[in-house]
Formats: C-alpha cells, structure tokens, sequence
C-alpha cells in the first residue's frame, strides 16, 4: 500500500543512500585494454581462426558471400572456445521482435556424453540458425498465433558479444529472426535489406563519376544520440504510473525546474558521475564506442552517445546501449527512464539519429569538401536526400511515430510533426546558385575575433545550426532530430535508407539517359546541372532555415503543402498507402504483408499503450488521489468546525474548503467519465480503434491530470501519497 509516509521513507532512504547503499566500484583494468574485451572481432578472428576460414568470413562479412557450412562449424568451434574461457555456460540468439525491445533463449554449451558425464558442444549449424517459439511476439496477421515456429539466423556483420550478469555469461549472437514462411518478424532483416539497396543504387553514382575505384559497398551509418531521465530507485517504485506506464500520469509543475537553464552541460552529479563510468566501462568491454556524457535541458536528464558507426552495427548497439544503463543505474540507486515524456512541463527525451553514407574505402559520400560547389557527386548525394525527404515525409514521419512521442514532438522541445530541412547558409547559398543554374562559388565561415588578446582565433562555420529543426545537415551528415528516445533505431533508419536508394536510383536513372552510352565528363557536367536545377525546382519546398517552432511556420508549411501529423494514428496511415508498398516492395525491403504487419502492430502498440496508461489513472486517481483529497477534506471541515464554534469569522477559510470540495467531486466524476470510455465497446479495426482511444481515453485523461495537478497543491503534503516532481527530479 501506498501512503504519505511510504513517501517519505522514501526520501529519507534517498538522503541515506550513500552511507548505508553507496557502492564503491573500480575498473578492473584501463579502459584500453578492456575495450571490445568480450567481443568476438577480427582480431580474436584472426588469431583463433585459420588463413582460408578467416578470408572466407570476412568475404561473408564485407561482400555478402554465402557462408560454407564447413567454415560455419569451424567458425562455432572458435567461438565456443573463446567464450568458454571467458566463462560463459550458455549461448543465445539475440534478436530484436516487433515488439521495439530485444529478445533472447539460453541454451547450454554442456551436453550428456552418454557415459554418465558432459561435453561442450557448439555446432555451425547451432551457430547459423536457431528455431524459438514465435507465437508469443507479435505478428500483425502474417501467421496465427498456433503457427509457433519462427527461424533465428546469424546476422554475420554484427559482432558477436559476451552478456555478463552476476552469476553468469552468456555468449550473444546477433539475428535476424523470420517467420515459417520467410516474413520478416523483426526490425533488423529490414534494416539488413534497407542497406543493400541503398548501397545498390549509390554505387551507380560512383560508377556514372568514375569514383568507384576499390569501392565494393556503401553503407548507411549511424550514431545515435540517447537522452534519458535519471531518479532515484525508490521514488521509482512509489509512483505506479512510471512502474506501469514509463511516465508521470499526474504531477504538479515544481516551482523551479528548467527556466534558469542552469543543469545543461552543468557539473554531472557525483552519484551520476560514478553510474556513468561504470556503465561506460562495461559498454567499452562490449565493443559499445561511447564518446560523449553531459547534462541536459531538463533537471535529472542526461544524454550519452556513441561514435558512427555501421548503420546494422550502430542499431545493436544502441539496443545494448539501453539494457546496459538499466542493467547498471540499481547498484547506484536509481532508476533510468527512457520514456519520451516522462515529466510534464519540462522537455523530455530523443534519440537524435546522426545519419550518412560511407563507402567501404572510408569515403564520406555526405562531407562537402572545400570548394563543396565543384563537388557535383556531393550535390547529388545531397539533392537525392532532400528529394527524398519531400516526397516521402509522411513515411518518414511514420517512421518516428509512437504514444510516448506524440507527448514531445512540437512541444517547443523537439521539431514539430512537419517534416523539413535545414542546409545551413553555405549549402543554401550553393541551392541558390543551382536554381538559377550556375554555381561559381562555396560560402566561407571567416574566422571569429574573440576580443581578447589571450584568446586565439578560431575558424568559424560556413554555417550556424539549427537546434528547432527534425531533419538537419550537421556539417558531414543529416541530424534526423525527432526520433524518440524509447524506440529501436533500426525502423527509422530503415525507412531512411529505403526512401533514399529510390531517390538515388531517380538520379542515377536520369543521368544514365542523359549521358548515354558514351559517356563524356562534358555530357556528365551537363546532365548533372540540368538534373539539379530540376530537383531543386521541385522539391526545394522542404528546405526551411528559420524557427521550426514558430507558428508562422506552422502556416508557411501549410501553404507549401507540407504534411502535418501531429498523432501516431494520422502517422501511421501512410504505411498503408500505394506509394508506401510500392518503394518497399521495389527495393525488396518490406514485401506488401510485411509492411501491412507493420502498421497493424504499431497501431496496436500505440492502442495498448493508452489504455495501460488509461487504466492505469483510474486506478491511482480511485485509490491514491481520491482517499487523499477526502482525507484533507475530512481534516479541514474538522478545523473549520472547530473555529466556527469558537465563534470566529472563516469566511475565506470556508471558500478554500469548498474549492477542494469541488475539485474532489471534479475528479469523481472525471473518473467515472474516463471508466465509461476505457470499457465502453471498442472499434476492432486497428485504425479505428486508435482513433478511438486517442479522441475518447486520452482528454479524458488529460482533464484527470489537470483536477488532480490542481489537487497537488492544495492537499496537506503528509496525506500526498505519490513522490512529487520537486523530489523525483531535484534529489540526486
């Protein structure tokens, strides 16, 4: 049960932490010579494999190659040695369902010999393909829920990881993971196939630019941002809506929490600090390359993120990335929450999605250069992204749709549901130029004077950036700024990915036609400008360099024909539209039931998500909040009583219990209200339920919150039964 003094025990548990529950935690060794420690990668590889198998892998690794079942059992017997003498017992098929987490079965290396006695095995076979029940992970329609069997298959370009726990070590070998049919039932298969055809089509370019020299693959890449909120453990498991739902159904604004700006990039907590290394270290031993800790905007946030990396690579990682820091925040005390919008009234959390295409020589094909208006191979890159974009934004928009995200975009915290673009004042300058067809010049950044003779001078961009923006350009890549924080990587990505090899292939097919087949640098010089103009007379509509958040915006997109989807379920539509299956099954990404599966399970989420979290106010509002409104009535009337019968004059003191009157009897019956819409009967189709649940359970929600945040400030604080905003969030 929860009351006023469980609160409070909590918060004197909270001041005790660091002498009754501080751990003293030290590195066993430097972070050098543990980093990619329990990682099974090319330099264990070569050491454990032999010559041929080892060239054999990496063909398999780097090009694509099929895997020979022979080099498959030599590749298992390695990497059970390793991980046996790492001290594993068990290995898994790690893999990630539609369910936006990670999944895995343990199987022990140990087997009877038949003497009475055991042996390790670890086959190629056992290595390659698994076979888990899929019944239980969601399917939408692609199988009935009696048709259980599902295929796990070895992602070969992820590498392959220790998991350590207190007692044991598991090896982790990353997969893809398929139905009995072949459908994709996860979010890595697509990603895999993203990638091959954005490589395809890129890889016309630098053929049609005589740049392909060495070049073999391309490859989208990725580092990935994670904002998070941090509170302490106890005040976690005193509030049931974060336990249930991943955010505060109710909670009063504190008087101070982000207006003075004073926590971003301030000095990190000692607690925080110490919970930081330790999780960084033990990312480290898993081959995780995080560079960079700070504060962020919102008291009790925080932000890490990671080197680029491969995209495949970049989107497991970031998986491991999140179990780690909740697997570590415990043994210090506190709790990680990676919800979207955990706390009202200040800014919540993304996961900003740095994005690029790298070629297998580590050229950049999204880095502009010096006289970037020469670079006609750059523009194209760039004026096939931009082309994308706009066409696609609904898709795009899709992609990053989600409840807990619906809290956060266009809150003047995150970019708004309007997919745009920002370039910078060079890239716009050179967009300029090419509308009017000659481009003769790249804008410089100057260096800065800084006033002081003690201070250098440093070079200025060609450019500022844009923080309002969801989808900006960052110098050598694109900042697609409004994912969430609590979502896979691996869907927007390969959305991303997907909408740009349609674009690339527009451009190649273009220029191919144009130049003919035979070729000249004056023919190519030609097609290119032409094409360009073209584009960017088209769909420069998407390019915006001002305040995303303005309302002008607003009404300018509008006008221009933008889409504005401001819900998940307006979102989501677009997966179902022609357009949607027509540039998924061309690329062989999705095939039209994957992508139907797709939307049916995002939709389901979303639904889920809102009646957990419907549900879930009830429940405090009748048994919490309620109780603790009518005690504080109960106590008031008895010391409004008592002072009328004393005769003296409670004029106002009687107006202040009548206001609390009102607001209880409010809440009561915004409860039934919100009672009648959660058990009401619902629509079946997934589209329209959402639709349901967003216009029906959500304000109904939303006007609970409002009597019960009115209700916070009025209730004798020692009858308030939830942790409040000033301690979840200022205690640390």
């Amino acid at each position: 049960m929860i009351d006023g003094s469980t609160r409070r025990e909590a918060l004197a548990r909270v001041a005790d932490f660091h002498l009754e529950e501080g751990l003293e935690w030290a590195p066993s060794s430097s972070v050098q010579q543990v980093f990619g420690e329990d990682v099974f990668s090319e330099r264990v590889m070569r050491e454990r494999l032999p010559k041929d198998v080892y060239k054999r892998l990496q063909r398999t690794i780097q090009y694509g190659e099929p895997l020979d079942q022979a080099v498959a059992d030599t590749v298992a017997n390695a990497m059970k040695d390793w991980a046996l003498e790492h001290g594993a017992t068990h290995y898994t098929h790690w893999f990630q369902p539609l369910t936006g987490t990670t999944a895995e079965k343990h199987d022990s290396f140990l087997s009877p010999d038949g003497q009475g006695g055991v042996i390790t095995e670890f086959s190629g076979a056992s290595l390659v393909q698994g076979e888990p029940d899929a019944s239980s992970f969601p399917s939408g329609g692609v199988r009935a829920t009696f048709e259980a069997r599902g295929y796990t298959a070895w992602d070969v370009t992820s590498p392959v990881w220790l998991n350590r726990s207190t007692n044991s070590v598991t090896l982790c070998i990353p997969t893809v993971f398929v139905s009995y049919g072949g459908e994709a039932l996860d979010k890595k298969t697509p990603l895999l196939r993203s990638m091959d055809a954005v490589s395809r089509q890129a890889m016309r370019i630098l053929r049609l630019f005589g740049t392909d020299a060495g070049v073999r693959r391309i490859s989208a890449t990725c580092g990935a941002e994670q904002e998070y909120f941090l509170i302490d453990r106890h005040y976690y498991f005193a509030r049931p809506d974060l336990l249930m739902a991943g955010r505060t159904l109710f909670g009063a604004k504190p008087a101070k929490n982000q207006q003075l700006e004073d926590h971003y990039f301030g000095s990190i907590p000692e607690r925080v600090q110490s919970f930081m290394s330790h999780s960084e270290y033990e990312l480290y031993r898993v081959g995780v390359p995080v560079k960079t800790r700070h504060n962020e905007v919102s008291p009790g946030q925080f932000e890490i993120a990671p080197i680029f990396e491969n995209a495949n690579i970049a989107a497991d990682h970031q998986q491991i990335l999140m179990a780690m820091l909740k697997k570590i925040a415990p043994k210090y005390g506190l709790q990680v929450i990676m919800h979207e919008k955990p706390f009202a009234g200040v800014n919540g959390s993304g996961k900003h999605i740095n994005w690029s295409l790298s070629t297998d020589t580590g050229v950049n094909l999204l880095d502009p250069r010096d006289e970037t208006h020469t670079n006609t191979q750059f523009l194209i890159f760039l004026c096939a992204v931009i082309r994308a974009v706009n066409l696609h934004a609904s898709l795009l928009r899709a992609s990053i749709a989600s409840a807990g995200n619906d809290h956060r975009l266009g809150a003047n915290e995150a970019p708004p549901a309007i997919l745009s673009i920002f370039l910078g004042d060079m890239l716009e300058d050179i967009i300029d130029q090419l509308a009017r067809g000659a481009v003769n010049k790249t804008k410089k950044g100057g260096s800065l004077d800084l006033g002081a003779r003690t201070l250098p001078q440093i070079p200025r961009h060609s450019g500022d950036r844009n923080r309002t923006s969801p989808f900006a350009f960052t110098g050598n890549k694109f900042e697609f700024r409004a994912f969430g924080a609590s979502g896979s990587v691996a869907w927007p990505l390969t959305v991303l990915n997907t909408i740009v090899a349609e674009s690339i292939d527009y451009m190649a097919t273009e220029l191919e036609t144009a130049v003919g087949d035979h070729p000249t640098e004056a023919k190519l010089r030609t097609a290119s400008k032409n094409l360009l103009k073209q584009v960017i007379k088209d769909h420069r509509r998407v390019i915006f360099g001002g305040d995303n958040y303005d309302e002008a915006w607003h009404k300018e997109a509008e006008k221009r024909g933008l889409p504005n989807l401001r819900s998940t379920p307006e979102a989501l539509e677009a997966l179902t539209t022609k357009t949607a299956r027509e540039v998924f099954k061309k690329y062989s990404v999705l095939s039209p039931i994957e992508l139907e599966a797709r939307f049916v399970i995002y939709s389901e989420q979303y639904i889920k998500q809102l009646l957990i979290e419907g549900e879930t106010t009830l429940q405090l509002g009748r048994t919490c909040i309620l109780p603790g409104a009518m005690r504080h009535i109960t106590q008031m009337s008895e010391a409004v009583a008592a002072t009328e019968a004393a005769g003296m004059d409670i004029g106002e003191l009687r107006d202040s219990l009548d206001d609390v009157v009102d607001l209880a009897r409010r809440l009561h019956v915004g409860l039934c209200d919100l009672d009648k819409a959660l058990h009401a009967d619902q629509p079946e189709e997934p589209a329209k339920h959402a639709l349901y649940v967003r216009d029906e359970i959500r304000p109904r929600m939303d006007d609970v919150r409002e009597i019960v945040d009115a209700l916070e400030g009025i209730v004798a604080d020692d009858l308030w039964v939830l942790p409040t905003y000033r301690e979840m969030l200022f205690v640390k």
